[in-house]
Formats: structure tokens, C-alpha cells, sequence
């Protein structure tokens, strides 16, 4: 299965489980892998056989920016539903970083990392 990977989409949401981070929000930062065959598209040289991958960024920044959820992992699910809507798209890993969670000690981040297929 060939790749696509979209890395570093960033959107402000307002995710988490504690008012606050309801009330101001924060960044959430996104990375994508995208499993598919890019073998028809590439023989062909046309977009319509592949994902457009700026279409799948621009929906992925709306599921962030969208309806809050308290769990990230929740979050991390609607982007993979979201990915694998795109037909050409067998297989989505989804990362959803938290830089800025609300941790009372030093760290440097917070990620959830999920794998979804159509099988």
C-alpha cells in the first residue's frame, strides 16, 4: 500500500474535559498517513484516481475546529472517519497532538495515535 502523509495541519479547537479549555480553546496539530494505491493515478497522471489531499487538510482542520468532544481519542476517530470517506482511501493513521494540555508538570507534548481501515 503506497502513502500519502499530511503532517503539522494545525487548527484551534476546543477540546478537553475541563471548562476551561471548553471556554478558550487551543491548538490542535494534526498528522496524517493516508493508505492507498496511487498506482492508477500515477499511470494516468490524474487527480481523480488518487486523494486530493488539500481537500482531506481542509476537512480535517473543520473536525478540529467543529463540535467540541472531551477525549482527544474521540477527536482522533472523527478525523480517521472523515479521511476514510475519500474513496481511494483504504487505510488512514491519525495523530492528534496536544501541545498545550493542561499538564501541572514540565512536558513537551500529548499526542493519540490511531490506525482505521475500511477491512
Amino acid at each position: 500500500m503506497d502513502r500519502v502523509a499530511l503532517r503539522g495541519l494545525k487548527a484551534r479547537g476546543h477540546h478537553g474535559v475541563f471548562p476551561q479549555e471548553r471556554e478558550e480553546g487551543q491548538t490542535f496539530i494534526v498528522d496524517l498517513v493516508l493508505g492507498l494505491d496511487t498506482r492508477p493515478a500515477a499511470a494516468d497522471d490524474d487527480l481523480a484516481k488518487t486523494v486530493h489531499y488539500g481537500v482531506v487538510a481542509e476537512e480535517v482542520v473543520a473536525v478540529v475546529q467543529g463540535e467540541p468532544v472531551d477525549l482527544v481519542e474521540t477527536l482522533a476517530e472523527r478525523i480517521a472517519q472523515a479521511c476514510l470517506k475519500h474513496e481511494a482511501v483504504e487505510e488512514v493513521e491519525v495523530c492528534v497532538h496536544k501541545p498545550d494540555a493542561p499538564i501541572t508538570v514540565p512536558f513537551d507534548d500529548v499526542t493519540v495515535t490511531i490506525t482505521r481501515s475500511r477491512a
